[in-house]
């Protein structure tokens, strides 16, 4: 109905809206940003998601997180109200680890990033590192000659979210990957977190740097790439002209559902902003276009009145 057009549905009629509701029958939501903001819910997304599904309508839980496995997600989203089971929890630690599976992999895998992704890759008996800090204590000369060690039957690193990311990380990383046999993938490439007074560099910023130091480039396992739900659609259990992808960062979650053939909702409660959009819209390039929402909301909330 709307086509890459970023309406603002809150400048529509009632029925013209109401119409549009009625053009979807399964939704696709990211998490962060969009239902809450680390531990704190963002009003009447729970009520908003809660009513999807009263309404018939098949709901996911998209996140490109690392850090939580879904059954982690899951207790946290139920904790907040959420009507939601794991089933409809689509997470990159948990689809990485299926992804290996799927391959029948039977290597060590070398972790960047948190427990998320390894108790996920534990759920498949999958071997890998001890994740956590890995300090370079001395200098590099040192270091190099009585520490730096690399361990046996690494067939692929994984890099997710790691905030104990460091100089020995990069270096054992780029050394296993200088084999071209040994796999090398990426949870996600958020590239920051915008905060109120301050960036955190996200997921994104750790990739380029190895793919920089590995001359390599990664798998991308989280959205944009179509893969993270692709088994949805292939299987029957969504048709993309009648799914809803609902995100605060266009380059990821509204590039996904420009991908999937979704309708896409772009809400303000997270990274990017309607006046970016805007000025996307006016662009000759069309990769920004692709980043251009079907319709906006500045809070998923918004949504209730007309449920």
């Amino acid at each position: 109905m709307f086509t890459r057009s970023a309406t603002v549905l809150l400048e529509e009629n009632a029925g013209k809206l109401v119409n549009w509701l009625n053009s979807f029958d399964a939704v696709l939501t990211d998490c962060d940003g969009v239902l809450w903001v680390y531990g704190d819910v963002i009003d009447g997304s729970v009520e908003v998601m809660n009513r999807f599904k009263e309404m018939g309508k098949k709901i996911f839980f998209c996140t490109n997180n690392s850090a939580k496995t879904r059954k982690e997600l899951l207790v946290k989203a139920q904790q907040m109200g959420f009507n939601v089971t794991e089933n409809e929890i689509i997470s990159t630690a948990h689809s990485t680890a299926t992804y290996l599976k799927q391959r029948d992999f039977n290597k060590n895998v070398y972790v960047i990033g948190s427990e998320g992704i390894t108790k996920e890759l534990d759920a498949f008996n999958i071997k890998h590192n001890t994740v956590g800090p890995d300090h370079m204590t001395g200098n590099l000369a040192d270091y190099l000659s009585t520490r730096f060690k690399l361990e046996n039957n690494v067939g692929a690193v994984v890099v997710g979210f790691d905030e104990h990311f460091s100089f020995p990380k990069i270096a054992k990383a780029a050394s296993y990957l200088n084999d071209p046999d040994c796999l090398f993938i990426a949870t996600n490439t958020d590239e920051r977190f915008p905060m109120p007074s301050m960036v955190i560099p996200g997921t994104g910023s750790l990739v380029r740097c190895i793919e920089t130091c590995a001359e390599r480039q990664a798998l991308v396992i989280g959205k944009p790439n179509v893969s993270i739900c692709a088994h949805l659609i292939d299987d029957g259990t969504i048709k993309p002209e009648r799914t809803l992808m609902i995100g605060d960062r266009c380059n990821t979650d509204i590039l996904l559902g420009y991908n999937c053939g979704f309708q896409t909702l772009l809400v303000g409660t997270g990274v990017h902003t309607l006046e970016s959009v805007r000025r996307w819209q006016t662009s000759n390039d069309d990769e920004l276009l692709k980043l251009v929402p079907d319709v906006y909301l500045p809070k998923l909330g918004d949504l209730l009145q007309y449920m």
